[in-house]
């Protein structure tokens, strides 16, 4: 008589070759990201074709719109060039809501100690002309950074937590984008370079 030791490796192997096969059928549906778009450009292509407006945010959050601005024109060029080089096909809106939490307060000076920075960035991707919807959605992030007895210590490191946000939103938005880019109907601007 076998004990379930012996029967453990078998049973394994043979649940692994079932997950196999069925998971072939599937093996030619799966698309690399940076493959060809529908449109038989490139995506580092189709991505440097989209212009970046400028970002939309509450009064107090300068900051955080112009870096999320630069973060996005970097990572979807990656060049860090001027957004009006070369030819474009899409434009990207951009609208941030911002807002700070203080879940930690310090018992001894009644202040918080810690203060966690999130925001929600809803875009829009459309054709250079507006007319066409490519994507529309909506991502966020949250950054904490600590706030201290000295003012100017404590507002310098809200800018930091700001720029640092901007960067993990940028990230997120240049992500789905490219998502949607993958499958996005051609463009004459982009089919000719022009």
């Amino acid at each position: 008589m076998s004990s379930p030791d012996d029967r453990a490796p078998t049973r394994r192997l043979v649940l692994a070759g079932i997950a196999g096969l069925a998971a072939l059928p599937l093996g030619g549906c799966l698309r690399p990201l940076y493959a060809p778009t529908a449109s038989g450009v490139g995506l580092e292509d189709a991505l440097r074709a989209v212009q970046v407006e400028p970002v939309t945010v509450a009064p107090t959050g300068e900051v955080l719109s112009h870096h999320l601005r630069q973060e996005l024109v970097f990572a979807l060029d990656g060049t860090g060039r001027a957004t009006t080089e070369g030819p474009k096909a899409y434009r990207l809106e951009t609208n941030v809501v911002v807002s700070t939490r203080t879940p930690i307060v310090d018992a001894t000076t009644l202040r918080a100690s810690v203060a966690t920075l999130t925001g929600t960035a809803r875009y829009r991707l459309a054709t250079l002309d507006g007319a066409t919807e490519i994507d529309r959605g909506s991502v966020q992030g949250a950054v904490t950074y600590e706030r201290l007895v000295q003012r100017f210590a404590t507002v310098r490191a809200e800018r930091d937590a700001q720029i640092r946000l901007a960067k993990v939103l940028a990230d997120d938005i240049r992500t789905q984008v490219a998502l949607a880019l993958r499958s996005a109907p051609p463009t004459a601007t982009l089919a000719t370079g022009t």
